[in-house]
């Protein structure tokens, strides 16, 4: 039988195994939420632990996306959970009209581990982005400098600011127009940032490495033009650390592996430890043009998930940061291997650390389901990119079962004659 229709039948057959609790999830989904999602087909979700994920089919999967990039301690941490609950027996909620302890170290903990001087708490990775682009508007407080560039194939969020400086049709089509004075480079290279910056531009808004976009790191000639124009035309660079950030390229900001200096970072993802956080760091004299009432949040740094987040501080810098290095490291190698036994169905592996992505000529998906068969989760992005992002726990059995399904994966696929990559 052809692979496809194998891993096809598979899949159904699986679904149709629906327990009672997931036929009424689903039909209780479809009459009450957007229907903006589509689910992994592993059935409904009821408990998760460490690397892994439990269903209501009596399945455990090895989770190698870890939230998309949300858990970087697991599940469940419990150092994690104590610091969630002993927070939640003092109170849940002030707003930031009020000094709260745990905002104040996490803000401390994060100076120290990254070496920058201010921090502003927000929800989400593109309220951090959003509030970066309106702090360097506001730091140059001048209507000939507003220009804001990001660049093709990034992803930034789905708030109006982020789409603005974004490409892709399919989370722009329709929803415009966008904000004035945004714009994307149609190119990732130097002569295309050369063409595109002036007197006009405040900031360019990079990632390190590209989570969405493919797990694409920046072009060193991308950087040392980058790093030059900025000198020439005095705007600011802001790096998106979003996915990147806390530990998971085995240091804690992926821009530390190039000679990027950058001004602003803005990061979110794994610093709450689950719990809904993002944030801006900057320096002194940039930090101080937002004064009281310029801007704020509801929400931002909410003590729960600064509780948790402090955890997530220490444990990452004091021990799992190194540890995305080498199982990171291991992975890669393994992978690179791989790609060398098949180079007409692996294009390229790439990424650093914990975040690697593994470029196919074809049929992401098909390895995709043939990991989800054997109870690994995974993603694809960017067409033909299957993505990794597990937990920064994860141990060296972990690694290797990762290693063996995905090769498996790409071995019974090249295999199959009716199959051409």
């Amino acid at each position: 039988m052809d692979i496809r229709l194998t891993v096809f039948v598979a899949l159904v057959n699986h679904r149709s195994k629906h327990s009672k609790l997931m036929t009424t999830l689903v039909e209780r989904e479809k009459s009450a939420f957007f229907a903006t999602y589509e689910r992994l087909p592993i059935g409904a979700v009821t408990s998760a632990e460490g690397v892994h994920i439990n269903t209501d089919m009596g399945a455990t999967y090895l989770d190698a996306i870890s939230g998309l990039g949300v858990n970087a301690l697991g599940h469940s941490h419990p150092a994690i959970v104590a610091a969630i609950r002993e927070q939640a027996g003092k109170y849940l909620h002030l707003s930031n009209l009020y000094l709260q302890e745990p905002q104040i170290a996490l803000a401390e903990k994060l100076k120290q581990a990254s070496g920058w001087d201010k921090v502003f708490f927000c929800n989400s990775g593109t309220e951090a982005v959003e509030g970066a682009i309106k702090l360097v508007r506001k730091y140059f407080s001048d209507p000939a400098k507003t220009e804001v560039l990001g660049v093709e194939n990034g992803f930034h969020g789905r708030t109006y600011g982020p789409l603005s400086v974004m490409d892709k049709a399919k989370y722009r089509d329709d929803f415009g127009p966008f904000v004035g004075g945004a714009a994307c480079l149609h190119g990732y290279d130097a002569a295309t940032l050369e063409a595109a910056v002036s007197a006009r531009t405040a900031a360019v808004i990079v990632e390190p490495i590209q989570g969405e976009g493919g797990i694409v790191e920046m072009p060193l000639a991308f950087i040392d033009a980058l790093n030059a124009l900025r000198t020439k035309f005095g705007f600011l660079i802001i790096a998106d650390e979003i996915q990147s950030g806390i530990g998971r390229t085995g240091r804690f900001f992926a821009y530390e592996h190039t000679t990027l200096v950058p001004d602003v970072v803005v990061c979110a993802k794994a610093i709450g430890g689950g719990l809904p956080l993002g944030a801006i760091l900057t320096r002194t004299e940039i930090a101080e043009k937002l004064r009281a009432g310029t801007h704020g949040t509801t929400f931002g740094g909410n003590v729960l998930a600064c509780a948790a987040g402090c955890v997530v501080m220490d444990l990452v810098v004091g021990q799992y940061q190194s540890n995305a290095a080498i199982e990171g490291g291991y992975l890669k190698k393994g992978l690179s291997a791989l790609q060398q036994n098949y180079p007409d169905w692996i294009r390229q592996v790439r990424g650093k650390g914990l975040m690697l992505g593994v470029e196919f000529t074809a049929k992401a998906k098909d390895v995709q389901n043939h990991l989800f068969e054997r109870q690994i989760i995974t993603n694809v992005t960017a067409g033909e990119v299957l993505r990794l992002l597990p937990p920064l726990t994860f141990e060296r059995k972990h690694s290797e079962e990762l290693l063996q399904g995905i090769t498996e994966a790409v071995h019974s696929l090249a295999a199959a004659p009716s199959l051409v990559a």
